[in-house]
């Protein structure tokens, strides 16, 4: 593959790839090629090892779970169409215009849909909560060992606390998005994956 750039004839279903993603022809080909890079035996699909190699992942404390997020519940295998909808939850919003095509903005890169993909990053037993040990997981991912255990307790208790409107000692979707509303959350779920 190298450095040779694939044709659009190349990628199956490019149209709809880019209609429900928002991604430029040249960006959904760059991402083709990207990767088929990493189907390095070009079997047509990807499995958690192959995106275990992309280094920002790898540094990433959260990579495990981003990297889960590819993959439907039960799955081992992801492949191209799959892929790029995903990393269409990272596609940052061009400010003046609606998005790289100038259509309506796709789903996969509204504010709801970052803030879902961002809950369930948190919710990794998917019951519509992030409990106190969800919460104490994340931060300790985050931290490593600078903070002792304590600490991350504490902290993971007043996050909690403070985003729990209902009393039930952990956060639902909606409480988490009203603790995070003022936070400009499409900028902060971009990444600039095709320069």
């Amino acid at each position: 593959m190298g450095c040779q750039s694939s044709h659009p004839s190349a990628i199956p279903e490019l149209d709809e790839i880019m209609l429900e993603t928002g991604f430029s022809q040249a960006n959904v080909v760059r991402l083709y090629d990207r990767f088929q890079a990493l189907d390095k035996e070009q079997k047509g699909y990807l499995s958690k090892y192959d995106l275990q190699g992309i280094g920002e992942l790898a540094v990433n404390p959260l990579g495990d779970r981003i990297i889960n997020a590819f993959f439907k519940e039960g799955e081992e295998l992801t492949d191209f169409r799959s892929f790029i909808r995903v990393l269409a939850h990272f596609r940052p919003l061009e400010k003046g215009k609606s998005n790289e095509t100038g259509r309506p903005e796709p789903t996969p890169n509204s504010r709801l849909r970052k803030l879902q993909f961002a809950f369930q990053l948190y919710d990794q037993d998917s019951d519509g909560k992030i409990s106190r040990d969800e919460m104490l997981q994340v931060l300790r991912l985050m931290v490593g060992i600078q903070v002792t255990d304590e600490q991350l307790a504490c902290i993971a208790e007043r996050t909690i606390q403070e985003a729990d409107q209902d009393g039930d000692g952990a956060i639902s979707f909606e409480e988490f998005a009203t603790s995070v509303e003022k936070l400009n959350i499409e900028q902060r779920m971009s990444l600039r994956l095709l320069k």
